[in-house]
């Protein structure tokens, strides 16, 4: 909508080429419209390439997120060399007696030692947990997906902001183009002037200062004109750097400054407005939503988590590294049960953090009422300046026409000798 809106402001007349015209002619040149450049723009920026890794980015995100409520399984296999086993210390008289039952047992307090394990160990396990209940993970899934539409809306935004760079940069060429058209006009007719005058000089029917007065003139002129000349070559090159071409490319412009498309343009009567048209709103108003459910993923730390999990896995050992694959040593064991967080007390920090987050939300409040009043005056600032350019655009056009016949009818009373150059100037 912006794009359109950009045309009809500008009241340019365009007129598109097939596609097939884009390809560069016999002399390397590559011929765009308007239309074809913003197309090529928003496929070559990258501004927008960046925006579509981004959107690419947050629709990974919400997967990621979807992924935490799934089931989580892990496999794990070990094997264990112990160099040196480590003993289990116990005292005589303290416990249970592990001793050789026909053999007096050994005085109280000496020291017992044995190992508790043999030298070669292994495992094999499967684990298995299922979040049940988590009220952050619930809220972090609306989040995800209001993260995804507003990485959408940042690509929208993108390519309305690379439209319209393209666009002004497009007609700034146009409209220097017609500058130097203009002022080739005005250098042939002040130089036809001066060879004029210089004759009429020669013959002695003129001043030696009226010749001077055109020759100063010529010179601004052409200087004008070099300038111009260097605005329109950075121009070029501004249109390829938005368009995302190299600038060593070789580009021509189709479209035309239309001379009659305004002739019959009125500018838009103010009355309310949709916000909801304008992007930048738009995307504010995503923001509100995610900082709304921030303040409710705040909220929902107080609330307890409950999880299932279960194992399954086999444990054998053996003294001998190479009897550790005996089948018999296989001794399988398995494991099931629920597992209840329930939060009691951390300092105050789930008070502050939500204390943030409804702040960031009020923040983000003022801001949409911000923008509003914003659009409102740009709105208003926009209709006037329309009206105004339209009134001295229709007031320029009568002068163009009455400055051509004051033209003809000085150069007409100077070479008849009854006018003054500086007239004619």
């Amino acid at each position: 909508m912006k794009k359109k809106l950009l045309l009809l402001a500008a009241g340019l007349s365009l007129y598109a080429l097939p596609p097939h015209l884009l390809a560069q002619d016999t002399t390397g040149t590559r011929r765009f419209s308007l239309d074809q450049a913003i197309d090529f723009a928003l496929q070559n920026n990258v501004t927008v390439k960046n925006a579509q890794i981004d959107a690419a980015s947050a629709n990974a995100r919400v997967g990621e997120i979807r992924a935490i409520g799934l089931p989580q399984v892990n496999a794990q296999a070990q094997l264990i060399h112990n160099i040196v086993i480590q003993n289990v210390i116990l005292e005589a008289g303290k416990g249970p007696s592990f001793g050789d039952p026909n053999q007096p047992p050994p005085p109280e307090g000496t020291v017992i030692t044995f190992p508790f394990q043999l030298k070669n160990l292994g495992g094999v396990t499967l684990n298995a947990n299922q979040l049940l209940f988590d009220g952050s993970y619930f809220v972090g899934l609306k989040a995800a997906k209001t993260y995804k539409e507003l990485s959408s809306k940042s690509l929208a935004a993108s390519k309305i902001d690379v439209t319209e760079a393209v666009t002004k940069a497009y007609y700034s060429v146009l409209v220097n183009r017609d500058r130097l058209k203009l002022l080739d006009i005005n250098v042939g007719r002040l130089d036809t002037i001066l060879r004029e005058t210089r004759a009429m000089y020669e013959n002695g029917f003129v001043e030696k200062i009226d010749l001077d007065r055109l020759e100063v003139q010529l010179n601004n002129l052409n200087t004008e004109k070099q300038k111009v000349e260097r605005l329109a070559e950075l121009g070029d090159y501004l249109l390829k750097f938005q368009m995302g071409l190299a600038m060593t490319e070789r580009v021509a412009l189709t479209d035309s400054i239309g001379r009659n498309a305004l002739d019959n343009f009125a500018a838009p009567v103010v009355g309310d407005f949709n916000y909801n048209q304008r992007i930048e709103y738009s995307l504010l108003q995503t923001q509100r939503e995610l900082a709304n459910l921030d303040v409710k993923n705040s909220r929902a730390g107080y609330l307890p988590q409950l999880a299932a999990f279960g194992t399954f896995g086999y444990n054998p050992a053996a003294s001998r590294l190479g009897n550790i694959l005996q089948k018999e040593r296989w001794l399988d064991y398995s494991l099931v049960g629920l597992q209840l967080n329930v939060p009691i007390f951390d300092g105050f920090q789930k008070y502050y953090k939500v204390q943030q987050a409804r702040l960031t939300y009020q923040k983000t409040e003022q801001s949409q009422k911000l923008l509003e009043n914003s659009i409102d005056l740009q709105i208003r600032q926009s209709v006037t300046n329309l009206t105004n350019a339209l009134e001295t655009l229709k007031s320029q056009q009568r002068n163009m026409e009455l400055a051509r016949e004051v033209e003809r009818v000085t150069r007409i009373k100077y070479q008849q000798g009854v006018g003054s150059n500086l007239e004619v100037v």
